[in-house]
């Protein structure tokens, strides 16, 4: 009875429109004094600083600080540029040049958000002279963007690896498999799509411009070389990956290509520093209600009517799938992993499913939440930066929604999609 009454107070605060904060922070407090009634309140402040107080997630506000940096910067358009010059001239080209864009974004900034805002402003007014519809246009760069929370460095990946005490380093590498398996089919249905609508194809880009664009792009693709080579090395941890990350960004756009004043990099600060505030606020509160979950036997108590109900664990993968799936529609990124993950990750691994392989079906369902409508974050990230209404994405983003649950099914059903290349790795 007492779960159910804290659940009925999160979830009238939801339905209220209350910042997920207090929706996690009220019903923790009603449950202190329902299931620790002498738990000191002195505690629950630890409890929610202690949480936070983790050297793994010191590399979300640096890898938050380097997306922003290069998204401001210069790095968006040179990656774009070289990644057009060798395909941007096939059928269907610059929907490829805008997966593979994104794919190489995402793989220096691990930011999904950061992803459309700098990568869209380029590429959406390029789709548009092509005569590709405006709503595909806006579709395949919202849903393209999604692949950076997959690929190293995906902060997703990082929050997942600290709830769970899943290695991050595997779950990087599994990320990079499966990011690559979702690029090669949203690829395969630009390519469908292309033949349908036959956009104008562009001039293929001669050897010289092809030296130019790499030229340009030497410097940005040396970042995920460096951050990669040196976790998979052994040189350097992920907190470490993401100081250099930052560092890396800050030298190349303010003292290399000179793209970013140290006025501008203040104002990256700043806006680095409100996202990291607010995201570092939610985890906080949310360390205290896991806490409070765990002590009040919810997680036990699901183990033990999936057992009795003798549940499989592919089974139990299925349900998973579609908690997260109608969770993605209301619920943000963080919020979706700090709600249901504490709960539902101790009944996979007691079923015998992978930690990797969960992980991968968490971060691929919260990644399909992005782009759900009614709620989805990245829908309302695109609208603001292209000035295109929601409903119109809508209408775009619903194919690719489609792709990425072939995707999500293939992950669920075949785990060695999502555990091979970390064993190879080991």
């Amino acid at each position: 009875m007492k779960p159910i009454l804290v659940t009925c107070v999160a979830v009238a605060l939801f339905i209220a429109g209350a910042e997920i904060f207090l929706v996690l922070g009220v019903s923790g407090l009603v449950g202190k004094h329902l299931f620790l009634e002498n738990l000191p309140d002195i505690v629950m402040i630890q409890k929610m600083i202690g949480g936070i107080n983790q050297s793994t997630l010191l590399a979300i506000p640096l890898f938050i600080f380097a997306a922003e940096l290069m998204a401001r910067g210069s790095i968006a358009a040179r990656l774009t540029g070289m990644v057009e010059a060798f395909i941007g001239h096939r059928r269907g080209g610059l929907g490829h040049t805008t997966t593979g864009a994104c794919f190489a974004f995402g793989a220096v900034s691990g930011s999904a958000p950061a992803t459309v805002a700098g990568l869209g402003k380029i590429l959406y007014p390029r789709l548009i002279e092509t005569g590709t519809n405006r709503s595909f246009a806006v579709g395949l760069i919202v849903a393209t963007a999604e692949i950076s929370l997959l690929v190293p460095p995906s902060i997703t990946l990082i929050i997942y690896g600290w709830l769970t005490g899943t290695s991050i380093i595997d779950l990087f590498a599994a990320g990079l498999a499966v990011g690559c398996l979702l690029a090669f089919c949203f690829s395969v249905y630009v390519h469908i799509r292309s033949l349908r609508d036959a956009p104008r194809l562009q001039e293929k880009a001669d050897g010289a411009a092809r030296r130019k664009a790499v030229e340009a792009a030497l410097l940005p693709l040396g970042m995920p070389v460096i951050i990669l080579g040196g976790i998979y090395s052994g040189a350097f941890t992920t907190t470490e990956a993401a100081a250099v990350a930052a560092l890396y960004a800050l030298l190349v756009e303010t003292l290399l290509t000179r793209a970013l004043s140290w006025r501008g990099v203040a104002k990256v600060a700043e806006s680095s520093a409100l996202v990291t505030t607010t995201l570092f606020i939610i985890l906080a509160v949310g360390s205290f209600a896991s806490y409070l979950v765990t002590v009040a036997g919810v997680p036990a108590a699901i183990g033990a009517f999936i057992a009795g109900a003798d549940i499989s664990a592919l089974q139990f993968l299925l349900i998973v799938n579609v908690v997260f799936l109608i969770a993605g529609m209301f619920m943000d990124p963080v919020s979706m992993q700090i709600v249901l993950v504490p709960v539902l990750a101790p009944v996979a691994m007691a079923l015998g499913v992978d930690p990797v392989q969960f992980g991968i079906i968490v971060v691929l369902n919260v990644a399909i939440g992005t782009i759900t409508p009614p709620f989805g974050l990245d829908l309302f990230v695109a609208s603001s930066a292209l000035r295109v209404p929601v409903t119109e994405i809508i209408a775009g983003v619903w194919p690719f929604l489609l792709v990425n649950l072939v995707v999500l099914a293939l992950v669920t059903l075949f785990a060695p999609l999502s555990t091979f290349l970390p064993g190879v790795l080991h």
